[in-house]
């Protein structure tokens, strides 16, 4: 892979994670749009794990909430808010850990195609727009419960499929439940993090395990790139969300499913 398709990849990824409008199936469009081969999961897995970093920074004050919140639970202490939250995103990450386990090494091989990522874009597409026309907008983080964990959980597993957008569908379900769209982004922000971190320790284990050549520079130069543009990305969102809200991501959906269609058929 050439060191200009590792920053436009990283460059996509950082912009697109967070952003509503599927960065896997950027990842998968981008070089077939370009004629490069496609980088592999493993590049993938890298990028993902800088958007990683730049969650743990931007909400750095939620996390350590979390990790209080967590060191409780072990303590036995369920009903702090911090314990709370943290209860919730472990059992929201439940699912999409299984379907990962489960499934990743099969919708690598079989799901990795435009044709796939027109139905997903424009599916989840016009189910967020319904959502952000629909919901409630009531509710807040600090409401979140049990039923909502699983939900959210398992609309994050769907995301598994290139397209689909893990903010966009968990950002959906949460709108679908109810939530004012900031705090749907933001649940949805704090619930990525485990999967990513799980997804990242998982295939550098299978690539140690396998001693397969990692150009480990190109690798991290990626994800550092990805770190900072999902910053910015991470950072305009939340700002902004309530303003416009999700219609101009669904359309863009909508468009590029359109445009990949086109070129496809």
């Amino acid at each position: 892979m050439s060191w200009l398709q590792t920053v436009v990849l990283a460059i996509v990824q950082g912009l697109t994670e967070f952003l509503p409008i599927s960065s896997s199936g950027h990842l998968v469009l981008v070089p077939v749009f370009f004629g490069w081969t496609d980088q592999g999961l493993t590049f993938d897995v890298a990028v993902h794990f800088g958007s990683l970093a730049a969650v743990a920074v931007y909400f750095r004050n939620d996390i350590k909430g979390l990790i209080i919140g967590g060191t409780r639970l072990l303590g036995g202490n369920a009903t702090s808010p911090e314990s709370r939250m943290a209860m919730f995103i472990i059992i929201g990450t439940i699912p999409a850990a299984i379907a990962g386990l489960t499934f990743a090494g099969w919708i690598e091989a079989n799901l990795r195609s435009p044709l796939i990522i027109v139905f997903t874009l424009s599916g989840y597409g016009v189910l967020m727009a319904l959502a952000d026309r629909l919901g409630e907008h009531q509710r807040v983080i600090a409401n979140v419960g049990l039923r909502d964990a699983i939900i959210i959980g398992i609309a994050q597993a769907l995301a598994l499929v290139p397209g689909t957008s893990r903010s966009g569908v968990t950002i959906t379900a949460a709108m679908m439940l109810g939530f004012q769209r900031q705090d749907a982004a933001r649940f949805s922000f704090l619930l990525s993090a485990p999967v990513i971190l799980l997804a990242t320790a998982y295939e550098t284990s299978v690539l140690l395990m396998e001693g397969t050549e990692i150009a480990w520079l190109q690798l991290a130069i990626g994800a550092a790139i990805s770190a900072v543009v999902a910053y910015i990305s991470i950072d305009f969102f939340m700002k902004f969300v309530n303003a416009i809200g999700l219609l101009p991501f669904s359309l863009y959906r909508l468009g590029l499913a359109g445009v990949v269609l086109y070129a496809v058929v």
